[in-house]
């Protein structure tokens, strides 16, 4: 990976190949994320959206093409992975993993600072964790766990936030409190890359890359989120038309009761310029 600044760019990909365990799961694809924006990933399951986001964090390397990430320094990239993904049964207290954020900083053994602390207590608090605190991970519920390793996103000093689908499958209090963070970091200035199954979502944010298998389109939400455009990512016969909106057909769309309220697998195309509809 080439860690090189690009003006008004955080990402810049050029011919850019991912694979996973030796399989390839994003082609040769070129788009750019913009700095300062909300951008959201979105693509049926095995599109390579949690790809796309191990390869922006420096945890895989590009099989070929480029892949220019800025800042130039990785440590100021903080990476919330999706809890199914983390030994939740690990032995430690809430305020022990979201103390883990600092490490970054101050490496595993480094000694704490009144403003490491500072900063935890602050975390824990944007989160409605803090009584918490005390508690082991696996006694806490799916949201709950959630929160948490938003929580230690947070404390790490970051520039970028990246969050591999954070709102999936979320108690409504859960979601909200991870939805209202992701757009309080972006109005100081963070730029968020966020995964996502949720259409609701993705016409919600900034910029859109839409992939399968690679990137099919990316922009804004507007141009990307187009009957064409879906049914390339989704294959034709998933994508239709309701009225005026356009559904997806796909297991990981379905709607999920007692959840948070996007979990949409509806995007109402008068939301849109007339023009757009089309293949943009």
């Amino acid at each position: 990976m080439r860690n090189v600044p690009v003006s008004g760019v955080a990402v810049h990909a050029e011919d850019l190949v991912l694979a996973h365990d030796g399989r390839v799961a994003i082609r040769a694809s070129s788009f750019d994320i913009p700095s300062g924006k909300i951008t959201a990933v979105i693509g049926p399951n095995g599109s390579g959206k949690s790809t796309l986001l191990d390869g922006i964090a420096g945890l895989i390397h590009p099989s070929s093409g480029s892949l220019v990430v800025s800042p130039a320094d990785e440590q100021r990239i903080a990476y919330v992975l999706q809890t199914r993904k983390v030994n939740e049964a690990l032995p430690v207290t809430v305020r022990e993993v979201v103390t883990m954020g600092r490490y970054a900083s101050r490496g595993a053994y480094g000694r704490l600072t009144a403003t490491d602390r500072q900063i935890v207590d602050e975390s824990l608090a944007r989160m409605a964790i803090t009584d918490l605190a005390d508690r082991h991970l696996n006694e806490l519920s799916g949201g709950q766990r959630q929160r948490v390793f938003v929580a230690q996103g947070l404390a790490q000093d970051h520039d970028m936030l990246l969050l591999d689908e954070p709102l999936t499958g979320l108690d409504l209090i859960s979601a909200q409190a991870i939805d209202s963070v992701i757009h309080n970091e972006n109005a100081h200035g963070c730029t968020v890359v966020m995964s996502t199954h949720d259409l609701a979502e993705a016409r919600a944010a900034d910029h859109v890359v839409l992939l399968s298998g690679g990137v099919v389109a990316s922009g804004s939400p507007h141009h990307v989120l187009t009957e064409d455009h879906l049914a390339a990512a989704y294959g034709g016969m998933s994508v239709h038309r309701d009225g005026d909106g356009l559904v997806i057909d796909d297991p990981a769309h379905q709607p999920v009761e007692e959840r948070h309220v996007h979990r949409e697998r509806t995007i109402h195309t008068e939301a849109f310029p007339d023009d757009q509809h089309g293949g943009g």
